[in-house]
């Protein structure tokens, strides 16, 4: 239908025509009447058209809620239960109470929560659009200092490791919460964490899983995904070797930083504990000297977070240990060092695959990735996992580089670092570029990027 202002413009109004512009005769004048009375009426329809579509349009959701009376209503109860995004209704927030209305619970984690499992429940209950598939839900934690590097280059690299994770979470779905400051005072460098984790979880009741990711770590495979089904009966996940945790009971036989922890009150119990071993502590230089002793290889005298994990499932491994799942079958996190030169050959694999089967290198929407990851399953079921495999390797992790500090471990130049982060960092990019039509063809150069011809790589 044309608009009012189209409609005139193309059929001036009697009064302002001329016809011929001498004396008007009283048959044009009757004429002109005829015309006028002729544009009156269909302006009236036209004006009745408009106000019949726009009060007689079938009313939606958000309508008749407004319109019905209800006892006890809260503004969001004015809000379109139909709105949500993936589903889920973000709009909606009942007035019944939840835990968020008790003035007793705390975000900091020097007071504990009690009944977590069941407030949980109870606000899943007053909002039923979370309700289905949340066992699945994810939240990926992050952070890093609230000051800026001392690095010159580490607020880039900071940068692109957000990138790289927020990348992660778009192409799967999932959240991702970056935090930049100290959430307890003197819960600093590797134990800022367990706050962070903490505050996640209460403000995150819908999400089944807080997955705290460390800030130099880098996902570099994107279509790969976490295998919830293997840890349906664990509560905490951790990379690992169990050989080394409990017979070498080395302080480096697990890595802390990317753990998976389910939003439960096992969870918030056991941080309690581990967080325990703190800085904020009274008892903190003990607990230095009781993880000392109990992991001889421990050289720096302070209590830190992954010797106070081991020492958890060494000394109280009837109280925790069976819900903890000691990951070693793939690379939940793997070292730098015996990842960064294999991501040439990996990425020749993959493009030889893709090579004999057109339906793998098939173009698609970005939103599509996951069923496109599915097929990939078929081609990688003799790839292996781990440090021999041609599979690309999850979650690359730059333990001792620092790339904020620029501090890093002296066994290997900041060089050597920094090359390898680019490398990494593009070797993920790839795979997201991809999509965009667009390559890194040389894995050091962050700059350049070449379009993809059709059928990329056949």
């Amino acid at each position: 239908m044309k608009s009012p202002e189209i409609y005139q413009s193309q059929f001036p109004s009697p009064m302002t025509r001329n016809y011929g512009g001498g004396r008007r005769t009283s048959l044009s004048i009757a004429s002109d009447a005829f015309l006028f009375f002729s544009g009156a009426v269909a302006a009236m329809l036209l004006v009745w058209t408009f106000s019949t579509f726009s009060n007689h349009q079938p009313t939606t959701n958000f309508e008749t809620q407004t319109l019905e009376p209800k006892s006890s209503v809260s503004v969001v109860d004015n809000v379109d239960c139909e709105r949500t995004s993936n589903g889920l209704n973000l709009h909606y927030d009942p007035p019944e109470q939840n835990f968020y209305d008790d003035p007793s619970l705390s975000y900091t984690i020097d007071k504990p929560i009690k009944n977590w499992d069941e407030k949980r429940r109870e606000w899943l209950k007053l909002h039923p659009s979370f309700g289905p598939n949340s066992d699945e839900r994810v939240l990926v934690v992050s952070g890093s200092q609230s000051r800026p590097c001392s690095n010159p280059i580490g607020d880039h690299l900071l940068l692109r490791f957000f990138k790289n994770k927020v990348d992660y979470c778009r192409i799967h779905g999932y959240d991702i919460f970056y935090n930049n400051v100290l959430l307890h005072p003197q819960m600093h460098t590797f134990w800022a964490k367990i706050p962070a984790v903490r505050a996640a979880m209460l403000a995150h009741p819908e999400s089944e899983w807080i997955w705290w990711v460390d800030s130099d770590a880098a996902f570099t495979d994107m279509d790969f995904k976490l295998p919830l089904h293997r840890y349906k009966d664990h509560n905490f996940v951790v990379h690992g070797w169990p050989e080394l945790i409990y017979r070498k009971k080395s302080w480096t036989s697990l890595n802390a930083g990317v753990f998976l922890i389910r939003n439960s009150q096992w969870a918030l119990d056991f941080m309690d504990v581990w967080s325990g071993m703190g800085p904020q502590t009274p008892d903190y230089e003990k607990w230095g000297e009781i993880l000392r002793e109990t992991c001889k290889d421990k050289s720096f005298p302070e209590s830190d977070d992954q010797t106070g994990l081991v020492y958890l499932l060494l000394k109280e491994k009837e109280k925790w240990g069976d819900k903890i799942y000691v990951e070693g079958e793939y690379y939940f996190e793997g070292y730098w060092l015996e990842i960064v030169e294999t991501l040439e050959n990996i990425t020749a694999k993959y493009n030889g695959v893709e090579r004999g089967a057109r339906r793998l290198r098939r173009r698609h929407a970005e939103k599509v990735s996951e069923g496109y990851s599915a097929l990939w399953e078929k081609y990688l079921k003799d790839a292996g996992y781990g440090k021999f495999s041609w599979r690309r390797p999850f979650i690359t992790h730059f333990t001792g580089c620092q790339p904020c500090s620029g501090q890093h471990n002296q066994m290997y130049s900041g060089q050597s670092c920094w090359d390898a982060m680019q490398k990494v960092l593009n070797f993920a990019n790839n795979q997201v570029l991809r999509n965009y039509g667009f390559v890194h063809r040389d894995l050091l150069d962050s700059n350049s990027v070449s379009s993809l011809p059709f059928d990329y790589p056949a």
